[in-house]
């Protein structure tokens, strides 16, 4: 079975780097990805593969059926997740294929997402004698902000029929240490709560060079960012892994003028609840404390956006056979957790599952790669035939 899954990932391996260079060059935003959508519903259609649309068109949930068997295996279902949008980056790559919209890039991998789970779907189509049983796949929107997957399940993605697992892949190297050309598994906690914080320091406008008359929000802000540090080193026990990070700052008007207020932007992350709600209180009473201190106020909003991902150990761990029997050279357990944070989590939280790295950035002769979020970044396409026999081969063994 596993050298049949390793020769049709290979023969399907032109289609699966055309559909990744077609989803390229078409990159979109958030929950509105109207032309990712009209792409994968025209493939979709081309191989009579029978599909539903949720969140306004934005998402699409396709369905492929194995050969008839008994009642109870016809009734088992398998999901295989992709997510579908870009990110708001400027692509200097110089790839013939790059992105045709402008300030907007795929440099997350998520085309690559989509067309490995498109290729796995064609496949099965073209081979229901393979499994029984169905396989939903779960093309995503808004991955990166403001998430897709809880409304996608609010609007019935898991339903008729409900799937009791799920599978899903992160491309590029998102992991500090680990080589390139690894597929990498984890059991439990693979991937933090990911949360949103929003400060405005408020003060009191004047002239710059009358500070005395007036409650400096920069000042403040300076002094907030680097108490915010302390949360992790000071608070939070050594042997837990936690993130505060302020990402962007805005106040001002020019070289003369204090303005009113400031307000900055970040993001924290967290493996474990308590810590979660510590960071959360901590974040507001520093804020508030040192402007009062200075004359200003502080207001908070945090926004919890995704919980922590965790992958089902039993599920995890069959996958993980079937990888390391596919790619004995290739396949690496991970010990610890990444702070990256993705909405996968929700799935897992409804239905047992994993979620595996294809740690497949692009190098250069010296082994060098731009990593995730970069305008530069890109892929090795030779990886995605890997990911296609993992997905056909947890198929055949879960659907059996």
């Amino acid at each position: 079975m596993l050298t049949d899954v390793r020769a049709l990932a290979l023969e399907y391996e032109s289609l699966c780097i055309k559909f990744r260079r077609d989803l390229h060059e078409i990159p979109e935003l958030e929950l509105n990805l109207p032309e990712t959508s009209k792409y994968l519903q025209k493939v979709l259609q081309e191989y009579g593969i029978e599909y539903q649309l949720l969140l306004a068109g934005n998402a699409v949930v396709a369905q492929v059926k194995g050969r008839k068997a008994s009642d109870r295996q016809q009734e088992k279902c398998l999901a295989i997740r992709a997510d579908m949008d870009g990110l708001p980056i400027n692509e200097e790559t110089g790839l013939p294929f790059a992105s045709k919209h402008p300030g907007l890039m795929h440099a997350c991998g998520h085309d690559t997402h989509m067309a490995v789970a498109l290729t796995t779907a064609v496949i099965l189509q073209k081979h229901p004698e393979l499994f029984h049983g169905t396989v939903k796949f779960l093309f995503q929107p808004g991955e990166e902000i403001p998430g897709g997957a809880l409304p996608m399940i609010k609007e019935g993605a898991l339903a008729n029929p409900r799937p009791q697992a799920v599978i899903g892949l992160h491309g590029g190297n998102l992991l500090e240490g680990v080589p390139n050309g690894k597929i990498a598994f984890k059991s439990g906690a693979l991937m933090a709560a990911m949360d949103k914080f929003t400060l405005t320091i408020i003060g009191k406008s004047g002239h710059g060079a009358n500070p005395d008359r007036s409650i400096d929000p920069i000042v403040i802000a300076a002094e907030v960012i680097l108490a915010l540090q302390k949360i992790v080193s000071r608070e939070i026990p050594p042997v837990e892994r936690a993130v505060v990070s302020v990402c962007k700052i805005v106040g001002g008007f020019t070289q003369n003028i204090i303005p009113d207020k400031v307000v900055l932007t970040g993001t924290s992350r967290s493996l474990k609840a308590e810590v979660q709600d510590l960071i959360e209180r901590r974040i507001g009473e520093i804020a508030q404390g040192i402007a009062q201190t200075y004359g200003g106020q502080a207001e908070l909003k945090y926004e919890r956006y995704y919980p922590i991902l965790k992958n089902d150990p039993k599920f995890t761990q069959r996958i993980e056979e079937l990888a390391r029997e596919l790619f004995p050279d290739k396949v690496i357990t991970l010990e610890k957790p990444t702070m990256g944070g993705d909405d996968m989590a929700y799935f897992l939280d409804e239905i047992p599952g994993t979620y595996f790295f294809l740690l497949n950035s692009l190098t250069d002769a010296q082994g060098h790669y731009y990593s995730n979020h970069s305008s530069h970044f890109d892929v090795s396409e030779s990886s995605l035939t890997s990911a296609v026999a993992i997905y056909l081969a947890a198929v055949c063994d879960f659907l059996h």
